[in-house]
């Protein structure tokens, strides 16, 4: 395991082809928990972390402080941006929050360096809000992983990248953050399918995402949306019967579970693809899956693991234009003194995405708490209040609330 801390050190000063930046929002990833625990066994932090420490956190948004004499004529202080961390290097592994010294989303202020730059991984942020830069991360690995299933034609050697427009579509596991994103997208992006199904074994999980995104919204953008609990009596009968018969288009599968894969590998139908979303903390993990109908019915799979600098502009457009909001992938909301804490402990943290405020101390709270605990805390009571009136999700007031009143660290 890392030895993952909160600590006081100074940047250098930026070279000609590197930008300096203020973070102001991170959202912790599961990634950077896989990280933290497996440290240079995982394939992108580097073998000698010991001597050169990184700054974990990749899902990063905040306001350019200083641009270096080679991208002057691009970018300009005072701009909202937001990072696309998947920079794929020259074919290296090298991703910020994994890899760089001074580059991080859980810091002040980070140093761009030239890898990020020359990928084109500074992306330009016009929201109102700086934790729908930092979602537009992991919206962007729903959208990679739509992007990347593909489907065949019989009798041709092609394939046809995307889900199935006017398909039927299962996500497995589907009730958590990722999964809220994919069910947001596949409502309200650019192809649909015609039936969604949804399961998760957590009931509360299963409640809150029905809540944010309703059957009889999915209605009226053509999609027949069902929520199911796999453990109740009947359940897989109904999941096989949503696909009236004929299997499933596109399953994805967001937890890493093989029975999981199993179920479905079973759901396919007819040049079905499955997408395995979850990533990993086993090395060997492994499932069965059927390859007589591999060979017969044309099943196959697919994997992605983050998106890339179109998935991640899809996502900003998506947002700015009101289409996708990931508000309620966000359940806590904590400063940077509760960043470390909260990464090393993600898997036992209930609820959906945790938002870190770079520039605060906050301690890790969850938004369903604030009511209670603004008894005695008015910042919080006037965060409940802001809450409640946007569905009991975080939002852009609420934000700039915290912005403007809280603690800083």
């Amino acid at each position: 395991m890392l030895n993952l801390r909160l600590d006081a050190f100074e940047l250098p000063d930026i070279r000609d082809d590197e930008v300096l930046v203020k973070v102001v929002s991170d959202s912790i990833c599961m990634s950077s928990y896989k990280a933290a625990i497996q440290g240079p066994r995982h394939k992108r932090v580097p073998a000698d972390i010991a001597e050169h420490p990184v700054i974990v956190g990749h899902e990063f948004c905040g306001v350019i402080e200083r641009v270096g004499a080679k991208w002057a004529g691009r970018y300009r202080a005072g701009e909202r941006f937001a990072i696309q961390p998947n920079i794929a290097y020259r074919g290296t592994l090298m991703t910020p929050g994994y890899a760089f010294e001074f580059c991080g989303g859980n810091s002040q202020y980070a140093v761009l360096p030239a890898e990020v730059m020359e990928q084109d991984c500074l992306l330009p942020h016009g929201g109102e809000a700086f934790f729908t830069g930092s979602l537009a991360e992991p919206v962007s690995c729903v959208i990679g992983a739509f992007h990347g299933q593909y489907h065949t034609r019989r009798g041709e050697y092609a394939h046809d990248m995307g889900i199935r427009a006017g398909g039927r579509m299962a996500v497995l596991g589907g009730a958590g953050p990722m999964g809220l994103g994919a069910i947001d997208y596949a409502l309200h992006g650019p192809r649909r399918p015609t039936v969604l199904a949804v399961t998760d074994v957590d009931r509360a999980r299963l409640k809150r995402a029905e809540r944010i995104h309703t059957p009889d919204e999915a209605a009226r953008q053509g999609v027949n949306l069902v929520y199911l609990d796999p453990r109740e009596a009947g359940a897989d009968a109904a999941l096989a019967a949503l696909a009236g018969g004929a299997g499933y288009d596109d399953v994805f599968v967001f937890v890493p579970d093989a029975g999981a894969v199993k179920q479905g590998d079973a759901l396919l139908g007819q040049d079905g693809c499955l997408n395995f979303f979850a990533g990993p903390t086993d090395p060997a993990f492994s499932a069965p899956f059927n390859f007589y109908d591999v060979h017969y019915a044309a099943h196959h799979l697919a994997g992605t693991s983050g998106g890339n600098n179109d998935d991640m502009r899809e996502a900003l457009a998506l947002f700015a234009e009101g289409r996708l909001d990931p508000a309620g992938m966000v359940t806590h909301v904590g400063g940077l003194n509760a960043a470390a804490d909260a990464t090393l402990r993600l898997p036992d943290i209930p609820g959906g995405k945790k938002l870190i405020y770079t520039h605060l101390d906050l301690p890790l709270t969850a938004i369903d708490d604030f009511a209670a605990l603004g008894e005695e805390d008015p910042l919080l009571a006037a965060l409940a209040d802001i809450c409640a009136r946007h569905g009991g999700l975080w939002c852009a007031e609420a934000e700039a609330y915290l912005l403007e009143h809280g603690k800083r660290i």
